[in-house]
């Protein structure tokens, strides 16, 4: 008979949402080889902030909770634009199931600076930022040529790890870790040092650089920044660990 191996754990620490998406592709993917735990390291904020009064020609929506709260605002009122230009494939799906005529730039900040400066669209830009948002993509774009604003519209509160979480890091057993940000890594971080080794997934470059305070036994960064990319990142966590 085959010897039963037993499941690895996985910490998904993404707000509740998005958490229970990427468990439910986990799921899908790698079926009863790993066993989700949902702990979410941060829980979003809305505001309703003013910004100057322009004539926007586009969006700039550089994460899912940015589409939401864009969605929040109209709602509430204010008059913004219907086209957006989205840092990546879901957040621009969210945005379009929200209403907005939005376009992907398929990457990260970097990505969707270029795609902005490459097109024929002269602005004036609105970006509909987080409070910690990372890229300084309004003034860059101003600096191209390109008039831009940004808007402080949410906040990614830090939340404590649950119980679960805790035991699967104060244990001895290997525990994976998709890390979609640097915040959510420094979070993290802040709670260590743990015990179980840590195999880490991280989203980018700048997620490992904060994912290194953790002292991870094995990290990968995605070659995507997308949720396919993370994925096979872990496939490959996996893979490293059977071998």
């Amino acid at each position: 008979m085959a010897p039963q191996h037993r499941a690895l754990s996985v910490l998904l620490t993404r707000p509740a949402a998005q958490a229970d998406r990427f468990a439910a592709e986990l799921v899908k993917r790698f079926g009863t080889r790993l066993h989700p735990c949902i702990s979410p390291l941060m829980v979003p904020e809305f505001f309703s902030p003013e910004w100057p009064d322009e004539p926007y020609s586009t969006l700039i929506l550089t994460s899912e909770t940015g589409a939401e709260a864009a969605a929040r605002l109209r709602d509430l009122g204010h008059v913004l634009p219907e086209k957006a230009i989205c840092v990546g494939d879901r957040t621009a799906e969210i945005a379009r199931g929200l209403g907005f005529d939005a376009r992907s730039a398929k990457g990260d900040a970097e990505a969707l600076i270029a795609v902005i400066l490459g097109s024929d669209d002269r602005g004036p830009f609105l970006h509909l930022r987080g409070r910690e948002a990372r890229g300084d993509i309004a003034p860059r774009l101003a600096a191209k040529g390109r008039p831009a604003h940004s808007a402080i519209v949410y906040a990614q509160v830090a939340q404590p790890l649950t119980a679960e979480a805790q035991d699967l890091l104060a244990g001895h057993d290997p525990v994976i870790i998709p890390l979609f940000s640097p915040r959510s890594a420094a979070i993290l971080a802040d709670f260590g040092p743990f015990s179980a080794p840590l195999l880490l997934a991280a989203f980018s470059p700048a997620v490992a650089e904060k994912a290194a305070a953790l002292a991870p036994a094995r990290l990968v960064v995605a070659e995507r920044p997308d949720a396919a990319g993370m994925l096979t990142a872990i496939d490959v966590l996996i893979a490293d660990r059977a071998s």
